[in-house]
């Protein structure tokens, strides 16, 4: 079992993982956009029984998300304000850790097997997308859970361009 820690910035709040994630989202949407303050943010998502905060007590904001109307809840810490992980009134029992948030990120094994790009049609000009991923215009499930047909590349793909 390979298990994995994090953290904020500060170090109040900490957190470990059992094992690799069920699968990691790579989401361009606009609100990880805000979120990360980057192209998309890098989520792997966990089990909650694989997931446990072994220090702190994170403050928790509530959003409603425009691609599903429901609620995300952000964990964060209330010192220094690093958003750590996500649970969602959609998936419930599901723990989506901020991928920056890891002491050592490069803990994640990402593959097209186990990962996935989703709105895309809300991705940064110039964002690239490597090949064989699966990648969704917006969410992979429509509200009432049926699963929607991913596009793949078979080359790199740059959003926005030719």
């Amino acid at each position: 079992m390979m298990s994995s820690q994090g953290g904020c910035l500060c170090g109040a709040l900490r957190y470990e993982v059992k094992k690799q994630p069920s699968r990691t989202t790579m989401c361009h949407c606009k609100f990880c956009q805000r979120a990360t303050g980057g192209a998309y943010l890098v989520e792997p998502v966990f089990d909650s029984s694989d997931f446990a905060l072994i220090r702190g007590n994170p403050k928790r904001y509530t959003h409603v998300s425009e691609g599903s109307g429901m609620e995300v809840y952000i964990h964060f810490c209330d010192t220094c304000g690093t958003k750590i992980y996500l649970t969602f009134a959609r998936f419930e029992g599901a723990v989506g850790v901020y991928g920056g948030t890891f002491d050592d990120p490069d803990w994640l094994q990402i593959s097209p097997e186990n990962a996935k790009h989703i709105f895309l049609d809300s991705a940064w000009k110039g964002t690239v997308i490597p090949p064989h991923f699966p990648t969704y215009r917006a969410h992979a499930f429509e509200n009432d859970g049926t699963v929607i047909a991913p596009m793949v590349y078979d080359a790199p793909h740059i959003i926005g361009g030719k």
